[in-house]
């Protein structure tokens, strides 16, 4: 089901404890762990009974995560915009699918279902989305957790430039802290059902 929604505003606490947003590649990446891990969190996210939220694309990971929550007759809400709708690479098997005008309204609305984010293998657009997502919390406009499943140890090079940031300066112990990173969806999925966040960065002074 296909709605167009306006810009929505950011929140300050989770619209749901039980939705979780998921970013990932729009490729598969050049290992089939990759594949493996979108599935089995598609399933468990199922499982345990937590809305998915994510980018409403049917391709890559993205397709195959959002394909093993259906199967497993879970709850999975897209949100794209008429862009990609155009280009036709957006799921349309849903449980709801949100489209928006810009990638800045579809980032914003992603968060406002969310209340929390799951990060798995992607490029670019993954990381800028829970670059965002990371930045917003420590700035304290939500308060939600942000979590990278560890597949392959493909966020190992990006966990030691966030020890380089702190090591030099530019970042607070405990805002690096932030963030969990398991290698498990298991263990990942329960350290973000008990995650509570820090004090904003600006109240540190």
């Amino acid at each position: 089901m296909a709605e167009t929604t306006p810009s929505p505003t950011l929140s300050a606490k989770a619209s749901s404890p039980t939705a979780l947003c998921v970013y990932c590649g729009s490729s598969f990446g050049t290992h089939p762990d990759y594949e493996s891990a979108a599935s089995l969190v598609g399933r468990t996210l199922a499982e345990r009974g937590i809305h998915v939220i994510f980018g409403g694309g049917r391709v890559g990971l993205m397709g195959t995560m959002a394909d093993a929550a259906l199967e497993a007759e879970g709850i999975v809400t897209g949100v794209t915009t008429k862009g990609l709708v155009e280009a036709e690479i957006a799921h349309e098997g849903l449980t709801h699918l949100h489209v928006v005008e810009t990638m800045h309204q579809r980032k914003a609305k992603m968060e406002s279902l969310s209340g929390g984010f799951v990060t798995l293998p992607g490029g670019v657009g993954t990381l800028e989305e829970i670059m965002e997502q990371w930045t917003w919390a420590q700035l304290g406009i939500h308060t939600k957790p942000c979590a990278f499943l560890n597949v392959r140890g493909y966020f190992d090079p990006m966990m030691a430039m966030v020890e380089h940031m702190r090591h030099e300066g530019f970042l607070k112990p405990d805002l690096d802290e932030m963030l969990i990173v398991e290698d498990d969806i298991g263990v990942l999925l329960d350290r973000v059902s008990r995650y509570q966040a820090p004090t904003p960065k600006w109240q540190h002074r």
